[in-house]
């Protein structure tokens, strides 16, 4: 597996300060992709034991909320494959520490029964604390949006999904959620 890039420190794909790895690879080629360039799977650099080290490393201060995972696509399935043994690793070593990954997939899809389902889907999701899901659609652009950028787009409370057995929306903080003081 390939990547694009790691951001440290960012705060916009996820609360509080976190570490972004943003994996190469994606056949859905939306319309208005932000990262288009991450299609190609061969995209970036290699995907090795290192550059995980490297990222757990930057997990470690406390300050640090979580790890957030986007792309290209995560949920490719050859992706899939490469990213299980690490969403382990990040979930034994930092068991308080969020982890978000977004997808162009739906829950749904990557659900068993789904296209995108592999061997491995269920052990990365039981890792997951929000999935962002669906494609971005250029014509549900919406600025005001907290951590996606389409309407569409859903942010799901992936342990709550998974125990009650139908998607269950993440809540924000009430704050972030109406934009106000109040």
């Amino acid at each position: 597996m390939h990547y694009a890039g790691i951001k440290y420190s960012d705060i916009a794909n996820g609360t509080g300060v976190r570490t972004c790895l943003f994996v190469s690879g994606c056949r859905r080629h939306c319309k208005a992709c932000f990262n288009a360039k991450t299609w190609d799977f061969h995209f970036g650099e290699e995907f090795t034991e290192e550059v995980a080290d490297t990222i757990i490393e930057s997990l470690r201060p406390s300050w640090i909320e979580g790890l957030t995972v986007l792309g290209g696509e995560p949920m490719e399935p050859e992706n899939q494959r490469e990213l299980v043994d690490f969403f382990e690793r990040v979930r034994r070593e930092f068991p308080t520490k969020s982890i978000w990954c977004y997808t162009g997939d739906t829950f749904e899809e990557i659900s068993e029964g789904g296209f995108h389902h592999t061997e491995v889907t269920d052990r990365i999701l039981a890792c997951l604390d929000v999935l962002v899901d669906g494609m971005f659609i250029q014509e549900l652009y919406d600025i005001t949006l907290r951590f996606r950028g389409s309407s569409n787009q859903r942010l799901i409370d992936v342990p709550k999904t998974r125990a009650a057995g139908h998607v269950v929306l993440w809540e924000d903080e009430k704050i972030y959620s109406t934009h106000s003081m109040d």
